[in-house]
């Protein structure tokens, strides 16, 4: 359905997420990726929902140098309980304590993604609610020593284990928890 935009343009996706990949695939089967360096820093006065796009569009400014048939394409996802951020866990314990927070509670994961070429640059978001269950300390314990969640926000993969026995509900898109709103992004791809 996209081919069209790979007949203007070489597509560059800039995450070394293999879940982006992956889902950008379904979408877009003809696609390189390269990663640039950015330091991934915000201002403190953002609001929730301007977190991520702020990171996107931080992330595509590292493409200054875009020839006139390339697209590029960044994301970032966050989560947030209540009015705290949680980021990715740097081990195992801070895995645990924020799988604890999540537990029995409801939070919000905010992907944003910037389209950017020589002269335009579009950025959005996409905002799901996710519920988790009660969970025990053996069960966060279990996930954590199985599937290693240190490369995500919120310390958890909607597609691993947890998403299959922790989430009791969601409010939005499933593909945005992964990291891509995939219907937003179709969407604005195909305008291109």
């Amino acid at each position: 359905m996209l081919k069209n935009i790979t007949n203007h343009y070489d597509v560059i996706l800039a995450s070394k997420s293999p879940r982006r990949q992956q889902l950008l695939k379904e979408i877009l089967p003809d696609f390189t990726i390269n990663v640039r360096p950015v330091d991934e820093v915000y201002p403190s006065d953002l609001k929730q929902e301007e977190i991520a796009p702020y990171l996107s569009q931080l992330k595509s400014a590292a493409f200054e140098d875009l020839k006139t048939n390339q697209l590029v394409i960044t994301a970032d996802t966050i989560v947030c309980l209540d009015d705290k951020v949680l980021g990715k866990p740097k081990d195992f314990k801070e895995s645990f304590q924020m799988l604890s927070e999540l537990s029995g509670n409801t939070h919000v994961v905010y992907s944003g993604v910037t389209i950017k070429t020589q002269n335009k640059t579009v950025s959005f978001y996409d905002a799901t609610k996710v519920t988790f269950y009660p969970l025990s300390a053996s069960e966060i314990e279990h996930y954590i020593h199985t599937c290693q969640p240190f490369d995500k926000a919120g310390s958890y993969g909607i597609q691993e284990w947890m998403g299959y026995v922790g989430i009791e509900k969601m409010e939005g898109e499933f593909y945005n928890v992964m990291g891509l709103p995939l219907h937003r992004l179709y969407r604005e791809l195909k305008k291109y």
